[in-house]
């Protein structure tokens, strides 16, 4: 909430004073020359006790009970002189409710209940034409109460409003924690994928160049293209930052194909039941978890062949990557799970959306399955 500036705030002080000195001089004609009341006309003294209050009004946020203190005292000095009823009571109500909105509710109230003793024993023994009777001593506790009433309903109101907002930003920190979260997983799938990629085509390039300069070539082909494909999709990615942009990236199993072709592996992809449209996480997860299963293959079972299954049914997604195993000796992905982020980092993406991941030995080879529920519509 934005600040008000420093002269907003002594509006208020100057309006209170400004009316209670000219509607005191309004109202003190009938009270001095009525029989019934006989109070005494304003004077400088009189003055300056009517301003005192709308004086403290300028520390009401910084020194509440302070404010409240000077405002009810200084209006039972005035009453208890003699001066006229009415306009002079309007400073210490403001503090009043200044004073239990911010919080400082036993000194609001142990200073309202003084005052209100104060008046009954003035009105009913101490003024010039006194007023017992147990009906004036309600009707004023009744007004004082009512006073107390608004400003603790205030103080609940604002109370509530604040809890809100504060509910609130704890929502948006939550949800830029997890978008900070699905980034840094988007960033590693990205990187790890093709650079996984660069690095066997560049290993392959490096093997053929002398003999066979033509299979070469094709593996440089392909690392070129990876490393584009690298640069577009961490555009993609960090395109979440800016301001109006998607909030998610738009990596999705409609681009599966291009996945595979750009792997360099043997692939052979199934599709199970009926592939219909799918919320965003989970098209975007199930793409993620295919494209972390072939890096591992490229990783520790290069020239492997992978088979890619699909199973969409109505309450779920169900893919599973298996891989018959290479022949290069270099360990399996199951032999290394306990290091790197892939195999622990697909299982956090799949429990992030309510599913489950296993990762393990399949004769030979290597299986990874993730079940991601799909949920369902309101």
């Amino acid at each position: 909430m934005r600040a008000k500036p420093r002269w907003a705030e002594l509006l208020l002080p100057l309006f209170a004073g400004v009316f209670q000195v000219m509607a005191t001089r309004g109202v003190q004609w009938w009270q001095v020359h009525d029989t019934g009341m006989l109070r005494a006309p304003l004077d400088p003294l009189g003055c300056a006790l009517v301003l005192a209050g709308p004086l403290a009004l300028i520390v009401r946020r910084r020194r509440p009970v302070l404010c409240l203190a000077v405002a009810a005292g200084s209006t039972a000095v005035f009453i208890g002189l003699g001066y006229p009823y009415g306009p002079a009571f309007l400073s210490p109500i403001i503090a009043l409710h200044t004073a239990v909105v911010s919080g400082h509710r036993r000194a609001a109230w142990s200073i309202w209940g003084l005052a209100y003793v104060f008046l009954v024993v003035y009105t009913s023994w101490l003024a010039p034409v006194r007023t017992p009777g147990w009906l004036h001593d309600l009707t004023v506790g009744a007004l004082m109460g009512l006073l107390l009433v608004v400003a603790e309903f205030s103080r609940a109101r604002r109370e509530r409003q604040a809890e809100r907002e504060r509910v609130a930003e704890e929502e948006l920190r939550r949800q830029a924690s997890e978008e900070r979260l699905t980034m840094a997983q988007e960033l590693h799938d990205v990187l790890a994928h093709n650079i996984s990629l660069i690095h066997v085509q560049a290993s392959t390039a490096l093997h053929l160049i002398d003999d066979r300069p033509e299979q070469a070539r094709t593996a440089l082909t392909t690392i070129k293209q990876a490393s584009k494909d690298v640069l577009t999709e961490m555009r993609s990615v960090l395109n979440v930052l800016r301001d109006g942009a998607p909030r998610s990236p738009t990596a999705g199993l409609d681009r599966l194909d291009e996945l595979v072709e750009r792997s360099g592996l043997p692939v052979v992809k199934e599709i199970v039941g009926e592939a219909g449209p799918l919320p965003p996480e989970i098209d975007r997860a199930g793409y993620r978890i295919v494209q972390e299963a072939l890096t591992n293959v490229t990783r520790h079972a290069p020239g492997a062949s992978v088979t890619v299954v699909l199973r969409y049914d109505p309450r779920a997604l169900t893919v599973q990557v298996t891989d018959t195993g290479g022949d290069t000796g270099g360990d399996a992905p199951g032999e290394s799970l306990g290091s790197g982020n892939g195999v622990p980092g697909m299982r956090e993406r799949a429990a992030a959306l309510g599913g489950t991941l296993t990762a393990t030995h399949h004769g030979r080879g290597f299986r990874v399955e993730a079940r991601l529920p799909i949920p369902e519509e309101p």
